[in-house]
Parts: C-alpha cells; sequence; structure tokens
C-alpha cells in the first residue's frame, strides 16, 4: 500500500442540476481523508453547458465557469484540469451530479453520441495508460463509457434506458444497489451509482467510501 496516496478529483461545477452533486463531491473527500489519502481538486477552465436555479429548477440566463464555481466546493484550493499530471497521482475520481454530463462531456444533451470535454478526456486516457486505477459516482461513469468503451464494466444503478445508452457507447452494464460498487479489475475503475438511486446521504457515504476503499486495493 502506498504510505500517502494521492487522489486528483475532478469536479463538473457547483450544484447538482449544472455541476457535481455536491454531497458526492464533499464525501468523497472525506473518504480519502479518512482513509489516510492526500487530494487535490481539478475542474475544467471553461463554461458551464448552462445555469440552473437549484431553488426552481428553471435554466438561468446567465453564465458561469466550471472551475470558478468548483472552487466553491474545493474552498479554492483548485486548479485547471490541463494542469493535472498523472505522474503526481495515484487515482483519478469523478463525483457525479448532472455536471459530469453537461460540462464534462454532452451525454445529458447527446445521449451515446456525447463528445468529451478534451482536458477530461487527456487526464482519463493519460491515467488508463499509466494503468492507475479511477474512480466514477453516479452519471460520471457514462463518462468513463464514452472515453474508455471497449467493453469496460460500469454501473450507474438500475435505469434501463441510462444503461442502455452506456452499454451502446461500449460499456458492459452492471446493476449495482446502495452503496455497492462495480470494479473492472483488468481496466482498474470502480464506479458506484449513489445519486443515481433514490438515496439517502448515508447511503451516498457508503457509496463514496466503497469506491476509494476500492481504488486503494487497485492501488
Amino acid at each position: 500500500m502506498i504510505a500517502k496516496p494521492k487522489f486528483a478529483v475532478v469536479l463538473s461545477g457547483c450544484g447538482v442540476y449544472d455541476g457535481s452533486e455536491i454531497h458526492e463531491a464533499v464525501l468523497t473527500l472525506l473518504a480519502i481523508d479518512r482513509r489516510g489519502g492526500t487530494y487535490q481538486c481539478f475542474a475544467p477552465d471553461r463554461a458551464q453547458m448552462h445555469v440552473v436555479n437549484h431553488l426552481t429548477g428553471d435554466a438561468a440566463d446567465e453564465s458561469r465557469n466550471v472551475l470558478v464555481e468548483s472552487a466553491r466546493i474545493a474552498r479554492g484550493q483548485i486548479k485547471p484540469l490541463d494542469a493535472f499530471k498523472p505522474a503526481d497521482f495515484d487515482a483519478l475520481v469523478f463525483p457525479g451530479g448532472f455536471g459530469a454530463a453537461k460540462n464534462l462531456c454532452s451525454f445529458a444533451v447527446d445521449g451515446p453520441d456525447c463528445s468529451v470535454d478534451p482536458a477530461t478526456e487527456t487526464a482519463v486516457r493519460a491515467m488508463a495508460a499509466a494503468g492507475k486505477p479511477i474512480g466514477a459516482l453516479c452519471i460520471a461513469p457514462a463518462l468513463m463509457a464514452r472515453i474508455l468503451g471497449g467493453g469496460v464494466d460500469v454501473t450507474i444503478g438500475d435505469d434501463a434506458g441510462t444503461a442502455q445508452a452506456v452499454e451502446t457507447m461500449g460499456a458492459r452494464h452492471k446493476i449495482a444497489g446502495h452503496g455497492q460498487v462495480v470494479v473492472d479489475e483488468a481496466r482498474k475503475l470502480a464506479t458506484s451509482p449513489c445519486y443515481m438511486l433514490d438515496s439517502s446521504i448515508s447511503q451516498i457515504a457508503d457509496g463514496a467510501d466503497n469506491t476509494i476503499a476500492a481504488l486503494l486495493r487497485l492501488m
């Protein structure tokens, strides 16, 4: 086991409807810390797809930057994703939230035909090429399916439509419940459904912690 494993955590904004799911992001950071690791947050330096009023659920007529918004969760301790260097980290983790499907890729709009943010794709492919583990929560496994494809095992829970879209992108979907993690041992990928299921915050904590535990084992 690495003495003090280093995790890179990729955020996609701040708020479930247009950025990172805050509970998933914070509980991922907590799990890393409690299991003896350290973390550095990253986010793409680009405009969000759109901004959603989280009180009403309506789109707002304004523009926000993914990196600037993600800095709210990271307490300002964040770097642009294009500065990420895989040699500096032992694992890469993606919390969920619609930002993963809107700002890191266009899955929320384009489904299996989605495009991927260039810095995000570069980071994932670099870690995969280095043989280092990657974790993804909630809808973020769809992003892994789009980038990695090739029969990689992932879960988004049990939603049939999303599972079909994931498989269309070349992944193999596995049904999973609260706190469960699907691990592709060969590809060193760990995924958990989190808020893709109707979940309590303690169940989200279980999913995040179990994912981090899986990544530590994959190291």
